[in-house]
């Protein structure tokens, strides 16, 4: 074996690991999948219409505190699922103003179900939409600012 076979056998091999190594770094890197890895976000919450004593109220079942017309909070970026069943007497329709979303006239006993895209902050009343508006409570979207945006001691703390 000459010299210059040896070369040929050293450099052959190298070449050979370095195109491991740069096909193992492509495919680690998320560019080779049957499949999405990611799922999509979102924010499922549901809310009840209920008819006490002449007054109409919403209240959180799944997702939120069980308290009487809830502080519904959801993200920008990230889908926001809101499901109204109406357990009350009456009929109930759901209407959040600003971003001009509304459930169908929900008979006693109907669900329905609102998804929202949120891409900017805001603070949105919503209301039990009949022959008027009846104020109820706010629906609030919020920024969530991704980790490597924090600064100072915050930034430590990752």
């Amino acid at each position: 074996m000459a010299i210059s076979d040896r070369k040929l056998i050293a450099i052959a091999i190298l070449a050979g690991v370095v195109g491991l190594a740069a096909f193992i770094g492509f495919i680690g890197q998320g560019n080779v999948r049957h499949v999405e890895i990611f799922w999509t976000e979102k924010v499922e919450q549901t809310v009840v219409f209920q008819d006490i004593d002449g007054k109409v109220q919403l209240k959180g079942i799944s997702g939120i505190k069980g308290e009487e017309n809830p502080h519904l909070i959801t993200r920008t970026g990230f889908a926001y699922i809101l499901t109204v069943i109406n357990e009350g007497d009456k009929h109930h329709r759901l209407y959040i103003e600003g971003v001009e979303v509304q459930t169908d006239l929900l008979e006693p006993g109907q669900q329905d179900i609102i998804t929202i895209y949120p891409t900017e902050e805001g603070l949105y009343k919503y209301y039990d939409k009949r022959e008027q508006l009846n104020h109820l409570g706010f629906l609030e979207i919020k920024t969530v600012v991704p980790s490597d945006e924090f600064t100072g001691f915050l930034k430590d703390m990752i």
